[in-house]
């Protein structure tokens, strides 16, 4: 499958398209730090931050270069002042006061409101045209929950603020990409035995067909692999029979759809054949994994700093780094902001599609 090379961005042509939106994720968190650092460096000049203005000025001055922050008065005033080594940054309504001085690394109930907030605004901006893409740093699922969201991260709050008027809101899937190894989650955020009972015929044909409608839309006609739940995929029945009552069926179902599908193969051993690496062309174009930690593993294994999260099934695009917060080195100065800096440029790449 091929894939569409990154279009190159500069602040000349950016009078034709509106920028990508970036949250600042939780206060006390990496977040900020890492966003400062993007645009400390130089590749970002495309992106405005929906964030406390005095937030990123804390994260900032951890930097020995760093940005401008500029504060927007008006989404409109976001063409204007895209510029190398400025940070234009939109502060939405209703944020605590005093953010910027609560201590980093710990779960504070304001932060996790406010990470809230900088989501709502930003889906909001998308939606009207104002963003054409959202990338989203980390925010802490504990500070999200003592101030009572009723989500347990990122991918369910875009779920819901995405749902149109009188309608349920839109099936979406997890991917963690990298340039190796791209993986769709049937499962996500929810414990091991609650996701055995969730790994059903219906969940599986429909991750089968949102991986299967993004992979189209990137380019090609994707070969997807699916990952078994039980060792061995099952061993034929005798190390659990999810494979023959579940999978298998529904990979037949989505291969009658049209959708080149392959499996269930061995959780222990499809993500290296599906792997693409140099000198090492991989199998398939993306893997299916049955639940959260099965797929993501392999991915991280192959470099945090590389990784993507995608959320498949939404009406825009969104992206985000796939660690967390941080917060044993929140305030020090030594966040990488690599991971960040790649799901700018997959969000960049698939907006532009």
């Amino acid at each position: 499958m091929t894939t569409p090379e990154t279009p190159q961005h500069d602040g000349a042509r950016l009078g034709q398209a509106a920028p990508l939106l970036i949250t600042m994720g939780d206060a006390a968190g990496i977040g900020p730090e890492i966003v400062a650092k993007a645009f400390a460096a130089g590749l970002v000049d495309d992106a405005v931050v929906m964030a406390d203005v005095e937030v990123m000025r804390r994260a900032a001055a951890l930097l020995p270069r760093a940005p401008t922050v500029v504060p927007l008065s008006d989404p409109s005033q976001a063409m204007q002042v895209l510029r190398s080594g400025q940070m234009p940054v939109w502060t939405p309504p209703g944020l605590a006061q005093g953010l910027a001085s609560l201590p980093w690394g710990r779960v504070d109930a304001r932060c996790g409101h406010a990470a809230a907030r900088c989501i709502e605004e930003a889906v909001s901006w998308v939606r009207r045209g104002l963003a054409r893409a959202l990338v989203t740093a980390p925010l802490h699922k504990e500070a999200l929950s003592a101030a009572g969201v009723d989500f347990p991260g990122h991918t369910e709050m875009l779920q819901a603020l995405s749902a149109q008027a009188g309608h349920a809101p839109p099936p979406v899937r997890m991917m963690l990409a990298n340039e190796q190894l791209k993986v769709v989650l049937v499962t996500i955020h929810m414990s091991l035995r609650q996701a055995l009972d969730a790994v059903t015929f219906e969940a599986v044909l429909q991750t089968l067909r949102i991986a299967d409608r993004a992979a189209r839309a990137w380019g090609g006609a994707p070969r997807l692999a699916v990952a078994g739940l039980n060792p061995h995929a099952g061993e034929g029945g005798l190390f659990g029979d999810e494979e023959l009552r579940i999978i298998a069926p529904a990979i037949a179902a989505a291969r009658q759809e049209g959708i080149d599908a392959h499996g269930p193969f061995a959780p222990d051993t499809i993500f290296m054949r599906a792997r693409n690496a140099p000198g090492h062309p991989g199998e398939f174009d993306l893997v299916v994994a049955m639940t959260h930690d099965h797929g993501l593993i392999p991915v991280k294994y192959l470099g945090v700093e590389h990784g993507v999260n995608v959320t498949l099934g939404l009406p825009f695009v969104r992206t985000s780094p796939d660690h967390g917060t941080a917060f044993d080195i929140a305030g020090a100065g030594k966040a990488d902001p690599s991971s960040l800096v790649a799901a700018l440029q997959m969000a960049r790449l698939l907006s532009a599609v």
